[in-house]
């Protein structure tokens, strides 16, 4: 998992955190932040911000009001605001720390580290680990924000003591993997993981070693595992199955993976988007368009960004740059902070 899939998946569950009304010490949620709560859920961040200001005119609770201010202006990247939000959220509190504190420091933290504030990030994670030192999720992130400092030696030990703390914890160990192999120390990464495999741990099935064997690169070991995986039907045992066929080149056999998915079970679209992916691998622009556009319509799409990015270039592959230009002009409204597609701006203005 990226870091940028990370921390929209951080963002849903803040959502489901407040909805739920188990932030303590903050009150029950009140009328207008919880309809704001509903529109970031719905990645409708602007209108969360004109709910959030009619909140603070009804005198709601203002600390959950900028909390919430915060995470809608991370949706709109943001982030400087989103820092200012949290901020004025934390000093808000009445010196007591809750549950609530700690929650938006992790946020405080990850609008820091989007915002290229890596210094400021490590601080928020120093803090909530001086107070809660057995955070595994804490070290993970400060180990991540460490790397971004070119603090090597300071990530592997936040890592290590992650991995010493939830040693099972294998989708962990994959995350520590792909943000190790992203700045550039991919051998370290897979030390982990050959270290998990080694381990012999009976708890670990078919599907955790199909993945660390798509991680290590070993396809054919892969498929083997993810075919007996696959019976399960979870989303995430096609998803790697098919990953690891496209790997191989089998992309016939990787599409009829995802087709056999979607026929089975309700719509997914993270598995429309590398269905799309496939197609496009294949040369099968306009099924590729299609499947995308499934995607999309999907409610609550957690990857409404990428499949909006690949449609785009689908329709470009299929030559309608006219409409392209027209989708990537929204997007870029929707995602200004999107150098690639920035770059895929500059060349259909030429068109």
């Amino acid at each position: 998992m990226t870091q940028d899939i990370f921390w929209r998946k951080c963002i849903y569950s803040a959502v489901v955190l407040i909805l739920a009304g188990i932030l303590g010490g903050c009150g029950e949620i009140e009328e207008k932040t919880a309809n704001a709560t509903q529109l970031i859920q719905s990645l409708d961040y602007q209108g969360a911000l004109e709910e959030l200001n009619a909140a603070e005119e009804a005198g709601e609770n203002q600390r959950l009001i900028e909390r919430s201010r915060g995470i809608a202006y991370m949706g709109l990247t943001d982030y400087e605001q989103a820092v200012e939000a949290f901020l004025k959220s934390l000093a808000g509190s009445n010196g007591f720390v809750q549950d609530l504190d700690f929650d938006t420091n992790y946020y405080l933290a990850a609008a820091y580290t989007k915002n290229g504030q890596y210094s400021e990030a490590e601080a928020t994670y120093n803090a909530i680990l001086d107070l809660r030192p057995e955070e595994p999720d804490a070290y993970f992130l400060r180990g991540n924000v460490r790397l971004s400092l070119n603090n090597y030696e300071g990530a592997k030990t936040d890592f290590d003591k992650a991995v010493s703390m939830e040693p099972r914890n294998y989708d962990r160990l994959i995350e520590i993997y792909e943000v190790l192999a992203d700045f550039g120390y991919k051998e370290v990464g897979k030390e982990y993981l050959q270290t998990a495999l080694a381990s012999g741990d009976k708890q670990m099935d078919n599907y955790v070693i199909g993945r660390i064997y798509y991680y290590l690169g070993e396809y054919q070991k892969a498929c083997l595992a993810l075919e007996e995986a696959r019976e399960k039907g979870g989303v995430e045992s096609y998803l790697y199955l098919g990953r690891s066929y496209e790997a191989t080149g089998d992309y016939n056999y990787a599409s009829s993976v995802y087709n056999s998915y979607l026929a089975k079970y309700e719509g997914n679209a993270e598995m429309y988007n590398q269905l799309g992916l496939c197609e496009m691998a294949k040369g099968e622009y306009k099924k590729a368009l299609d499947a995308f556009q499934a995607g999309m319509q999907l409610e609550n799409s957690e990857n409404l960004q990428a499949l909006s990015f690949n449609e785009i270039v689908a329709y470009e592959y299929l030559e309608e740059y006219e409409q392209a230009y027209v989708l990537l002009n929204h997007y870029l409204k929707n995602y200004p902070d999107d150098e690639q597609a920035r770059r895929e701006y500059d060349f259909l203005s030429t068109r």
